[in-house]
C-alpha cells in the first residue's frame, strides 16, 4: 500500500504542475485553454525529434520548451487578442471554440507527420529506497523537478514585481490597470509560461512512461479536473488537488482497475464543486 501511495504522490506532482498552467491562464483572462494537453504533447514530440537528430537530452528538452513557449506566445498575440476584447459568456465561448480548434489542428498535424512518434526518457540507475519502498530513479527525478519548479513558481509570484503584477491582474484587472500594470503583457508572459509548463509535464511524464501523440486530450482533461478541484486561478490549489487526485488515481487503478479511474476522478471533481464551488483553495468571485 505504501508503494501505491508513493506512486500516487509522484503522479500527483505531475498533475499539479499540469493544472498550474491551465489555472493561471483562466485566472488572468477567464479562458480555459483546451489546447493545453496538445501543447504538452507537441513539446514532447519536438524533444524526441531533436534527440533523434543527435542532440543531447538536456539540449533537446530546452529546445522543446522554448519552441512550445513561443507557440503559446504566438497564440496569445493572434487568436486570443479578439477573445479578450469580449466580455462574459462571449469571451468564454469564443475562447473555448478557438482553442479547441487549435487542439484539433495540432492533433491532426502530429498524426499526419509523426503517427508513431513518442517520447520516453530513460533515467539510468537502479531503484532507490525511500522509507522502505524501492522507487525508480525516473520517478524521483520527475518528482524533484515538479517540486523545484513549484517552489520557483511560489517564490516568483510572492517575491518578484512581475509575479505580484500577475497576482494583481488575477485578483482585480481594473485595479491592476489603475496601478500601472498592463494586463496584455502579463497575459503574454503567462500564456508562454503555461505552454512551457505543459511541455515540462510531458517531459517528466516520459521519465516513467512513454508520452504518445494521442495523449493530448487526456492531459487536458486531467488539467481541467485538477484546476476545478484546486480552485480556478489558485496555484497552491492546483498542486494540492494534483497530489490528492494522483493518490486517488493510483489507489483506484490498483484496487479497482484503470478503466474506471477517470470516472472516479470526475466524481471527485463533481463532489468538490457541490461541497465547495470555488475549489479547495479558490476564492469565490
Amino acid at each position: 500500500m505504501k508503494a501505491v501511495i508513493f506512486d500516487g504522490i509522484v503522479l500527483g506532482l505531475q498533475f499539479g504542475l499540469l493544472g498550474v498552467g491551465l489555472t493561471l491562464v483562466y485566472g488572468l483572462g477567464g479562458v480555459l485553454n483546451l489546447a493545453h494537453g496538445q501543447l504538452a504533447v507537441l513539446a514532447a514530440i519536438i524533444v524526441a525529434r531533436t534527440m533523434n537528430a543527435g542532440a543531447a537530452a538536456g539540449v533537446a528538452v530546452a529546445v522543446g520548451l522554448i519552441v512550445v513557449a513561443a507557440i503559446g506566445l504566438g497564440l496569445e498575440l493572434s487568436l486570443m487578442r479578439p477573445v479578450y476584447q469580449e466580455r462574459g459568456e462571449r469571451r468564454v465561448l469564443l475562447g473555448l471554440v478557438l482553442l479547441l480548434g487549435v487542439a484539433f489542428i495540432i492533433d491532426g498535424l502530429l498524426v499526419w507527420r509523426y503517427p508513431n512518434e513518442s517520447l520516453s526518457l530513460r533515467i539510468g540507475g537502479g531503484p532507490v529506497r525511500v522509507l522502505g519502498v524501492d522507487m525508480r530513479a525516473g520517478s524521483l527525478l520527475a518528482s524533484a523537478v515538479a517540486i523545484v519548479v513549484g517552489g520557483v513558481l511560489a517564490a516568483f509570484f510572492r517575491l518578484t514585481v512581475v509575479g505580484q503584477a500577475v497576482r494583481s491582474v488575477i485578483q482585480n484587472e481594473e485595479g491592476a490597470q489603475l496601478s500601472g500594470v498592463n494586463p496584455n503583457v502579463v497575459r503574454e508572459l503567462i500564456f508562454a509560461l503555461s505552454a512551457a509548463l505543459a511541455g515540462l509535464v510531458a517531459v517528466t511524464r516520459s521519465m516513467t512512461s512513454p508520452v504518445t501523440i494521442t495523449a493530448g486530450f487526456d492531459f487536458t482533461i486531467l488539467a481541467l479536473i485538477v484546476a476545478v478541484v484546486g480552485g480556478l486561478g489558485s496555484v497552491p490549489g492546483a498542486f494540492l488537488a494534483g497530489v490528492l487526485l494522483g493518490v486517488v488515481n493510483t489507489v483506484s487503478s490498483y484496487y479497482i482497475g484503470s478503466y474506471v479511474t477517470t470516472i472516479i476522478l470526475l466524481g471527485a471533481a463533481a463532489i468538490t464543486i457541490l461541497v465547495r464551488p470555488a475549489g479547495l483553495l479558490g476564492h469565490a468571485r
